[in-house]
């Protein structure tokens, strides 16, 4: 891809056959055919690193709710990247989803709180998917992942 193409990272952690098919629907939304200056690069929360969220232009956040809690494939992200990309991250475009098997409402707390410290920009609402899995679910997901491409691409976020 050229030097001006958007780069739109996607930290999700996809433990399960249900979790990857919301994961590949993210990276399908982010690399949608007429995104033509997008460059969505998926890596997994406990290899992906500060030096990545650095170089991307916008993130997309994806976990499982654990115990009332994001993953802690997620949280080992945030401990590592936090202070490395705490001054240097401000207002970055950001959104997420969470698969819940009961309410999310936990994760989504403690997902918002971290990423009010970095001081991030939520630009999209998140996409909760809570109970039973639904294939609807990976159709809200790729929806958010491609608006939040368009949307940094267009320059609205």
């Amino acid at each position: 891809m050229a030097d001006t193409s958007i780069r739109i990272l996607l930290v999700c952690h996809a433990p399960s056959t249900n979790t990857e098919l919301l994961r590949d629907a993210a990276i399908r939304g982010a690399e949608h055919p007429m995104l033509e200056a997008v460059d969505a690069r998926w890596v997994p929360p406990l290899q992906a690193t500060a030096e990545d969220v650095l170089a991307c232009d916008a993130i997309l956040l994806g976990t499982t709710e654990n115990f009332g809690y994001m993953s802690g494939a997620l949280k080992d992200f945030f401990d590592r990247i936090y202070y490395p990309c705490l001054e240097l991250t401000e207002a970055k475009p950001y959104s997420y989803y969470v698969r819940a098997g009961s309410d999310g409402t936990g994760t989504c707390r403690a997902i918002d709180a971290i990423t009010q410290g970095l001081s991030w920009r939520q630009v999209l609402p998140p996409v909760l998917c809570k109970g039973d899995y639904d294939p609807r679910f990976a159709e809200r997901v790729e929806e958010l992942s491609a608006t939040l491409a368009a949307g940094v691409e267009t320059g609205l976020y």
